[in-house]
């Protein structure tokens, strides 16, 4: 019954975001529902929507799915590794879209749900923003309208889960934030199912809200080669941290997933140019000021 529940939130999630970001904007979603069966890995279902070569975005992905495994991985919880090997079902919506133009700023988020064994579940999830050109009201837009989300339930949670974003999405190679982070959780269930499910709903909720503004309007701003090479190099730090730290593309990986689901939230072209230094003072180089910590509900420390 709680598994229903959360499926039937999560697909009618996925056709709101798909109108709203999609036909709305006059893209052209396709959809792909595919079914997978694997007795020694995964089996399930799910269904991918995909914008491609878009006018607005270059690339886009609502993904939903909703598949069990005999054998958890680790890279499922980190905080109960006595799970691994498990018997679970996981389901989730997992989103990210890469504008076409470079002042609009790529977005992620993912809502899931797992349980293992007869009695173990927990939900996890969370949205940030990866700009390539910071607009300093559009992120504190962004970041007031997931703080708003989590407040009527506990004004705790904002700032818990920024913190956890933060230090999630930090590439430690590089030495920088991937962007400027939103709100992350992993292995919560402390409200009690309906509580917890209830969170869910509000941070799902609150996507749209948060991003459409944005994207409607920066997609009309004008941009040339320059910004476009630029975005396309730091699109490069997203394809680093996808394949080397996000635990939502290692367990597709660890546990049989559906390849072309798990690699859909790679943005189509990125490049790496060697020992590449913005001009100082360029409108290049502003990026980088941003990629730490910052309060940006009340832009207290982003001088």
């Amino acid at each position: 019954m709680h598994s229903q529940k959360v499926k039937d939130f999560l697909i009618e999630l996925q056709n709101e975001i798909c109108f709203a970001l999609g036909d709305n904007q006059g893209e052209i979603v396709i959809r792909d529902d595919w079914k997978k069966s694997d007795a020694n890995r995964l089996s399930g279902n799910g269904s991918t929507r995909i914008i491609e070569k878009g006018k607005v975005f270059e690339r886009g992905g609502v993904n939903f799915s909703d598949v069990s495994g005999s054998s958890l991985p680790s890279s499922a919880t980190l905080v109960r590794p006595e799970l691994k090997g498990m018997s679970f079902r996981a389901m989730g919506i997992s989103l990210v879209f890469h504008p076409k133009n470079p002042y609009v700023p790529t977005v992620h988020m993912n809502l899931r749900f797992f349980s293992a064994g007869e009695k173990v579940w927990w939900f996890g999830g969370g949205i940030d923003l990866t700009p390539y050109y910071v607009f300093e009201d559009d992120v504190s837009h962004f970041h007031r309208t997931c703080k708003d989300s989590l407040d009527n339930l506990s004004k705790k949670y904002y700032p818990k889960f920024k913190n956890n974003c933060d230090k999630y999405f930090y590439l430690k190679h590089r030495d920088e934030m991937r962007g400027v982070g939103g709100i992350f959780f992993d292995d919560f269930s402390e409200l009690g199912f309906d509580g917890s499910f209830e969170l869910i709903k509000r941070v799902g909720r609150s996507f749209l809200p948060a991003y459409e503004p944005i994207v409607l309007k920066r997609k009309t701003v004008k941009w040339g080669s320059r910004e476009k090479e630029f975005q396309e190099y730091r699109r490069g730090r997203y394809v680093e941290f996808n394949l080397v730290y996000d635990r939502g593309t290692l367990f597709g990986l660890q546990s049989g997933g559906r390849i072309e689901s798990i690699l859909m939230s790679m943005p189509p072209v990125a490049k790496w140019t060697y020992n590449y230094i913005p001009k100082k003072n360029s409108p290049e180089s502003k990026l980088y000021k941003y990629l730490r910590p910052i309060d940006w509900v009340s832009l207290d420390n982003v001088k």
